[in-house]
C-alpha cells in the first residue's frame, strides 16, 4: 500500500457509481449504487496489502425473480499515481458466478468523504418510494378532518 493509504473510503466510477468500502483488519465489506439508482450491490472479501479479493451480489431495484440479482467474484488493486496532490484510485475486475475476471472496474477515491454502508441497499419499502408507517419520516402539521362525500352525479340516460 502507498504510504498513508487506507482502503476505507468512498470511490467513484462512472459505470458503478459510488462504492463505499470499510476495512476491519483483513476483512473488507462494501456497497455501491449505480448512477441511475436502478441497481445496488454489496461485496465481502479479504485484504492483502494493496489487493482485495471479494464475492459480490448486485440487486435490481424493484425486481423479483431469477433476474433480480447477479453475483460473482472480483478483485481490486489500490493505486496512487505519481506526483504531488494526486487522487488515489482502485482498478480491478468483477466476473459473473465463479469467475474473478470479466468487467473492468476503475474508480477514484473521494477526498474527505466517509463511507456509509447503511445508506445503500435493501432498506425496505423506501427503496421503491413507499414509506415506513412507524418511522420518524411522517408529514408535519395538523391532520385535516375527513370531508363528507359529495352527491353522486346523475346517471346518464340508458340507450
Amino acid at each position: 500500500m502507498p504510504e498513508g493509504a487506507d482502503w476505507t473510503g468512498v470511490y467513484y466510477s462512472e459505470l458503478y457509481g459510488y462504492l463505499h468500502l470499510v476495512q476491519d483488519g483483513t476483512a473488507i465489506e462494501g456497497k455501491w449504487i449505480r448512477p441511475h439508482k436502478d441497481r445496488w450491490g454489496e461485496l465481502h472479501g479479504s485484504v492483502t496489502g494493496d489487493l482485495i479479493k471479494f464475492n459480490w451480489t448486485e440487486h435490481v431495484v424493484g425486481a423479483i425473480g431469477p433476474n433480480s440479482k447477479k453475483e460473482g467474484r472480483g478483485y481490486l488493486k489500490y493505486k496512487r499515481p505519481p506526483g504531488e496532490n494526486v487522487d488515489d484510485a482502485l482498478a480491478g475486475e468483477i466476473g459473473q458466478n465463479k469467475d474473478e475476471v470479466g468487467e473492468p472496474w476503475e474508480a477514484v477515491k473521494q477526498r474527505n468523504v466517509m463511507p456509509d454502508l447503511a445508506s445503500i441497499g435493501g432498506t425496505g419499502s423506501s427503496d421503491i418510494g413507499g414509506g415506513d408507517w412507524d418511522s420518524e419520516n411522517q408529514e408535519s402539521g395538523t391532520p385535516e378532518p375527513p370531508t363528507e362525500p359529495s352527491e353522486p352525479a346523475a346517471e346518464p340516460p340508458s340507450l
